[in-house]
């Protein structure tokens, strides 16, 4: 980087337009300033992550799967391009459904009252018909059929990452996070597994029939396997989209490592109230959630505007 004309700063200088693909055009952002210039930032540290050999983990919330990020995801690790997915159960549930039946785009301003008459649920501009929940109650509780089966046969209560697996496995699109995590061997962590539709199929699976009661999933066992992978890891790095239990999860566990060495959050939250989904990366160091010296930045905004630029943008050639 060239100094400007005040001692070592670098000049304001605007996009360059004569970049015609997407990493050229992003990285031309890194002195637009304001949340441009940690857009780059944040391409650069994911390229440092991978270019020094770190585990990857990515969080997000579930309402990024309602989105077309879940096309973005799935790209992530059909390419390997993350070691392990921490994520809201919606997550799951809505990439399973998403295989079966899409998600539509409505407005903001619906009338939600007429909505609810019509049996649409809205997430922001995203409808989701009821009849998309009637799919997935009748696919889950197969599954959890097959699943109390297999508890059965072994005498062991399967954990929230096996489950995922095991849904995975039975997943037929491209387009699906499952599938790709299921083929690739990458594990999708999901510490309340009991929340959602998920959950409340659970709920009804275990209480219309007496013989289904003794169905569980061992919610603790994921610690071990979580655990496992940040003590074997060299250096550690998060992909923070949102907030949640999934962001919280991941900077915990990394506690063990001393704290994550490299951490991209984007976000829209706030940090004045105290809550998680808008604490900052330094915050995360009075907790040793994020080493003192790591390399990391926070871009303010929606992920589905920023993370695609970031995926798009982001050296494929490394690890």
């Amino acid at each position: 980087m060239k100094a400007g004309t005040d001692g070592n700063l670098d000049s304001i200088r605007g996009v360059d337009y004569g970049k015609k693909d997407i990493s050229g055009f992003v990285k031309s952002m890194a002195n637009v300033g304001l949340q441009a210039t940690n857009l780059s930032k944040a391409v650069e540290i994911i390229d440092m992550m991978r270019q020094n050999k770190a585990t990857v983990f990515l969080s997000f919330t579930s309402n990024m799967v309602s989105s077309g990020l879940r096309e973005t995801f799935a790209y992530l690790v059909k390419n390997r391009m993350v070691d392990a997915i921490i994520t809201s159960v919606g997550s799951i549930e809505e990439d399973l459904i998403k295989c079966h039946m899409p998600f539509l785009l409505g407005s903001f301003d619906a009338d939600d009252a007429e909505l609810h008459k019509k049996g649409i649920n809205r997430i922001g501009n995203i409808l989701v018909p009821n009849d998309r929940y009637i799919k997935l109650e009748k696919l889950l509780h197969a599954f959890f059929a097959e699943m109390l089966d297999k508890q059965e046969k072994t005498g062991k209560l399967i954990s929230p990452s096996e489950i995922i697996y095991e849904l995975g496995k039975r997943v037929d699109d491209e387009n699906s996070i499952l599938y790709w995590a299921a083929k690739n061997g990458i594990p999708i962590f999901c510490p309340a597994i009991t929340d959602g539709a998920f959950g409340l199929d659970l709920y009804f699976f275990k209480c219309l029939k007496k013989e289904n009661r003794e169905f569980g999933i061992d919610v603790t066992a994921d610690m071990d396997r979580l655990a496992d992978i940040v003590w074997e890891s060299k250096k550690t790095g998060g992909i923070i989209l949102g907030g949640g239990t999934a962001k919280h999860h991941l900077l915990g566990i990394n506690i063990v490592h001393g704290g994550l060495d490299y951490a991209v959050y984007v976000s829209t939250g706030s940090e004045y109230d105290g809550s998680l989904s808008g604490a900052r990366p330094k915050e995360a160091k009075s907790w040793s959630k994020l080493k003192e010296n790591a390399n990391n930045v926070f871009v303010e905004g929606d992920a589905t505007i920023i993370f695609p630029l970031i995926v798009g943008s982001i050296d494929r050639s490394a690890k």
